[in-house]
């Protein structure tokens, strides 16, 4: 597992919206999706399905140009639900 820290944001929002962090741990180590972010290249946008939560999709928005990578945001995508 890479190392990363949680962004101010990235923690009120994990606990506000009952975001596990193994969810959190699961996508960031291995997303069914990556992109790049399309405004910041020093941000990217992890994907993947939580079977547990109604097989929603969890979001990870990461910086990966600093050390430790900085989770900046994790939410479930309300526009990915009927993605593939």
């Amino acid at each position: 597992m890479r190392k990363y820290v949680l962004s101010s944001h990235a923690k009120t929002v994990i606990t506000e919206r009952s975001i596990k962090t193994e969810w959190l741990e699961q996508v960031f180590a291995k997303p069914d999706k990556l992109d790049a972010d399309p405004d910041d290249p020093d941000l990217k946008h992890a994907f993947g399905r939580i079977a547990e939560h109604g097989n929603r999709v969890l979001r990870v928005v990461y910086n990966d140009s600093v050390r430790p990578i900085m989770i900046v945001t994790v939410y479930f995508d309300r526009g990915m639900r009927n993605k593939p």
